[in-house]
């Protein structure tokens, strides 16, 4: 994400909570890294859970100080539907 993100935030966190169109919470830790805000702990588990692939587009949506909204569209530009079934137990952010 561009430094400029962080422009809308008096101290970026140090953690996100993501949340999908389904309602599903997932934490991943934040990092500045290289002038950029980077999704750093967790990330990589999340993108292979939700099968995001290298062409997809990931667009992120400020909801509070430390949540996002993520919606995700696929290679031809439709927006994939995130079912959590698959880690809701294990992986799901403790609200």
């Amino acid at each position: 994400m561009p430094l400029d993100f962080t422009k809308h935030f008096v101290t970026v966190p140090t953690e996100f909570k993501l949340r999908n169109n389904t309602g599903c919470s997932w934490k991943v830790t934040v990092k500045l890294m290289n002038g950029r805000v980077t999704l750093d702990q967790c990330w990589a588990t999340y993108t292979a859970l939700h099968q995001i692939k290298i062409d997809y587009m990931v667009t992120f949506k400020l909801l509070t100080p430390d949540t996002l909204k993520v919606i995700i569209f696929d290679d031809d530009g439709i927006k994939v539907v995130n079912k959590c079934e698959k880690h809701d137990e294990t992986f799901a952010a403790k609200e």
